[in-house]
């Protein structure tokens, strides 16, 4: 989330820089790897059971992603991105695990 924001900061401070822009950190990552950054956030232990993908959802379903930042890197964005696991731990602390979640 802070990334993104970082991101349309610098192309408000960047005006003649235009278009749309994949953004993420441009490495994949699996759903095993955001449980696991999940569970460390509330000091749980990783407790994942696997089941079946439905068949009728596994035709339409997308096994991999991972964002091609090229176009943003081009356009002279060189600041680093926050990890998964930082990025899962900032959200859970900062919002998720308070009295008002928005404050």
């Amino acid at each position: 989330m802070r990334d993104c924001v970082d991101i349309m900061l610098w192309l408000l401070d960047n005006p003649s820089i235009s278009g749309l822009f994949n953004l993420g950190t441009g490495q994949a990552r699996s759903w095993w790897d955001l449980a696991e950054a999940m569970f460390a956030a509330v000091n749980r232990a990783c407790a994942i059971e696997f089941m079946d993908m439905p068949v009728a959802i596994s035709v339409s379903y997308q096994n991999y992603t991972q964002a091609d930042i090229g176009k943003l890197r081009n356009a002279g964005y060189d600041r680093p991105f926050t990890s998964l696991e930082d990025g899962v731990r900032d959200y859970i602390s900062g919002y998720l695990a308070r009295d008002d979640i928005y404050l």
